[in-house]
């Protein structure tokens, strides 16, 4: 059983006992998390499509850790102008653990 999940703007497909890494969101390490913005479910033969989310279906998880990803680096010029800027970022994000999918 797998579900297509909505979170932080991007989507996902998860299955229960898998770990990711999402964008940063509130709870301390160990809390539990509720995600209800499901946008498919899919059990064996049966799929289920949300018209956009599926009604009544829930994924629930467990925070693992918080961190922040590796340094992405910008850097912009304009040739001939005597213009350079460098700037750094470091995006944050939150590891989850799948503990259960589950539909009405």
């Amino acid at each position: 059983m797998y579900a297509v999940i909505k979170t932080g703007g991007k989507q996902y497909k998860v299955a229960a006992g898998e770990k990711l890494k999402v964008e940063k969101l509130t709870g301390d390490v160990g809390s539990k998390v509720v995600i209800d913005k499901v946008l498919l479910i899919a059990d064996g033969e049966t799929t289920t499509i949300g018209a956009p989310l599926v009604a009544g279906a829930k994924v629930s998880a467990t925070v693992v850790s918080h961190g922040r990803g590796d340094k992405v680096m910008i850097f912009k010029m304009r040739r001939r102008k005597h213009y350079r800027k460098t700037q750094g970022h470091r995006q944050s994000y939150t590891e989850i653990q799948i503990d259960t999918i589950s539909a009405k």
